[in-house]
């Protein structure tokens, strides 16, 4: 984990990737608790069996579910000491460029693209996230995620 001190430490670093998260294995278990708090079903979802027999040979997660784990890529990824609070602000540009097989680990590699003031005390910073998965020839996800931070 990479921590700062105060926002401005981390906002000299614009255009530079900040940090690489942990890996993090996405369990059927999580896929099906997902699905729950959705009601997204769809077979290549949460039947295993039937999934092996579809277009990826197994079942994937869903593509918001890789994109709901932003928060938690940037959490066990850095810290900065002076943050008392941070919340999800949006996203601007969002793919999901390849699937994510149940088992598969992803791990996300975070540049920071802007970061702006904002009151109170607080900076709006703009991520350029790529969500690699282990083995994989390209990305499961892209997206710039934007998180509020207030010291």
């Amino acid at each position: 984990m990479r921590s700062f001190a105060t926002l401005d430490e981390l906002a000299a670093l614009v255009g530079q990737t900040v940090a690489i998260s942990p890996w993090l294995e996405v369990t059927q278990e999580q896929v099906n608790r997902f699905a729950d708090a959705t009601g997204d079903h769809q077979w290549i979802h949460t039947d295993p069996e039937r999934a092996r027999q579809g277009p990826f040979g197994a079942p994937i997660a869903h593509g918001f579910l890789t994109l709901s784990l932003m928060p938690r890529f940037l959490e066990s990824s850095l810290r900065v000491e002076e943050v008392r609070m941070g919340v999800n602000y949006g996203m601007n540009r969002v793919r999901f460029t390849a699937p994510v097989p149940v088992g598969s680990r992803l791990r996300a590699v975070l540049k920071l693209k802007a970061c702006e003031p904002i009151e109170p005390r607080g900076r709006q910073l703009t991520w350029d996230v790529t969500v690699e998965r282990e083995g994989g020839d390209k990305p499961a996800c892209v997206a710039e995620f934007l998180a509020r931070l207030y010291a």
